[in-house]
């Protein structure tokens, strides 16, 4: 056959076209050594020609050793030339990941591997760089997954609140003080006994406040197992404790630019307490597992029906956690203080369930709304919402039938006489429910003194004679 590319028995081109080629081109002996290497090659991994006399494949490609050599030789003279991905080892150390071609040549009795190789550095950063977003976008996924279990329930009354309900002048004060802080961001520790609304007034701030388009989360920080309550706060790396099997977001980082609501905080583990100081004096927290800081934006609600300062003395809680908690303290009125608003919630109670149940209730006894309100309702709110919830249950008519779930305002009557209290009692828990209602102010137009038709002199020595000091009640 005739030739018809007679100048490529020049020999002199041959080499100038692999020695300028882009891709580097080794070819390679049966026993590893190298017969020729290409311009490229000594560009890319930083040798000198000669230093490839001495050099073996081995010596830059740390997948074969003097042990498997053989058997790859074999495999490629049996296959005839193979592909993969590896890395070689340039001079300084450093590996260079790369795409490599294999070809098996048998020519004049003498066997040999020509093997062509790219560089794919750019190609891994690329899919690298490409992963990491995905990971990104992974995690905002999840993220937005999370917060939709966090979704916001606006309330607001006749002057931006809903869902409460009340005709009581002091729990209007109340309300008055949430409005009052809700604009800042300082920190809120609301107070008062179980059922008493404490989780209303918190997305009342929340909503109220610059934040209200970010998410509203709350931690019940009682209902948590002790060991798992600091991966909810503040989140866990893959492979931080048996089971975590992928990294968690805390709910402190879905709360970023929102707001956090900590129920129960009375009953966080001592040992967290310290965590959480450092959240809410540096906005910093660590995931359970990393070593990595992060910071946060979060707005922090606290809640509890505990006597906080009481704990504080029993040692099971900070000192300083409280003090910086208790910025804002807003106490939520007990039902039994307020009963001109068990009407309202009655008649908002009957409808909601009503409507669930698809019946028409629109009566209620005049003598049993009388037997509610003589009630004191030790579960509040909450016990005169089940107790509605009862009752529709119950009702057939139009007519709310409340005569098998009124409580028993004898037997109740009946626990009150054994529970009767001495009149210095009595004296000391109507001075101190008259400091709570003056912030503590003695004297002066808005002080205790006057509620209480004393002279301020008077009230001080009362107040020695009966050891109530400001400082034995600063959570209330």
């Amino acid at each position: 056959m005739p030739n018809r590319f007679p100048f490529l028995e020049d020999d002199d081109l041959y080499r100038f076209t692999m020695d300028h080629s882009r891709e580097m081109i080794f070819w390679v002996a049966p026993d590893a050594s190298f017969y020729y290497v290409n311009q490229a090659v000594c560009d890319k991994l930083g040798y000198e020609f000669a230093d490839f006399r001495s050099l073996k494949v081995f010596d830059i490609n740390p997948e074969f050793s003097l042990a498997n050599w053989p058997d790859h030789w074999r495999d490629l003279r049996e296959q005839g030339g193979m592909s993969f991905e590896t890395r070689l080892r340039r001079r300084n150390g450093k590996f260079m990941p790369v795409s490599i071609s294999l070809n098996y040549l048998h020519f004049e009795g003498r066997e040999y591997n020509c093997v062509f190789v790219r560089d794919i550095s750019a190609e891994r950063e690329r899919q690298e760089r490409l992963e990491e977003l995905l990971a990104e976008v992974e995690g905002l996924r999840r993220r937005l997954e999370d917060e939709k279990n966090y979704l916001q329930e606006e309330i607001s009354l006749e002057y931006n609140f809903k869902n409460i309900l009340t005709a009581n002048e002091r729990y209007r004060h109340v309300l008055k003080q949430v409005e009052q802080v809700a604009a800042t961001d300082a920190t809120v520790l609301l107070l008062g006994e179980t059922g008493t609304g404490k989780e209303l007034l918190a997305r009342a701030l929340h909503h109220l406040s610059a934040r209200r388009d970010r998410p509203l989360v709350k931690v019940n920080c009682a209902a948590l197992p002790a060991d798992l309550i600091e991966s909810e706060l503040f989140g866990h790396e893959k492979g931080a404790f048996t089971g975590a099997i992928q990294t968690k977001v805390g709910r402190f980082e879905l709360a970023a630019q929102g707001t956090i609501f900590l129920d129960e905080i009375g009953e966080l583990p001592l040992a967290l307490q310290s965590k959480l100081l450092r959240v809410l004096q540096e906005g910093e927290f660590q995931r359970l597992g990393s070593p990595q800081t992060h910071r946060v934006d979060v707005r922090v609600i606290a809640a509890t029906n505990r006597r906080l300062a009481e704990r504080v003395r029993q040692g099971k809680f900070r000192e300083d956690l409280f003090y910086r908690l208790n910025v804002f303290p807003i106490y939520s009125l007990p039902l039994r203080e307020r009963p001109e608003d068990i009407p309202l919630l009655v008649r908002h109670f009957l409808q909601k369930y009503a409507d669930k149940m698809g019946k028409q209730i629109d009566k209620v006894p005049k003598a049993a709304m009388e037997r509610l309100m003589q009630y004191e309702f030790p579960g509040n709110v909450r016990e005169l919402q089940n107790l509605i919830e009862r009752a529709v249950i119950l009702t057939t008519g139009p007519t709310l039938q409340l005569r098998k779930v009124l409580p028993d305002l004898k037997q109740a009557a009946a626990g009150k006489e054994r529970s009767f209290r001495s009149f210095e009692q009595v004296q000391r828990d109507h001075i101190l429910e008259a400091l709570r209602r003056t912030h503590w102010r003695v004297s002066g137009k808005m002080g205790a003194a006057r509620i209480l038709g004393l002279n301020p002199k008077t009230l001080a020595s009362k107040m020695r004679k009966l050891g109530i000091r400001r400082e034995d009640h600063l959570d209330l």
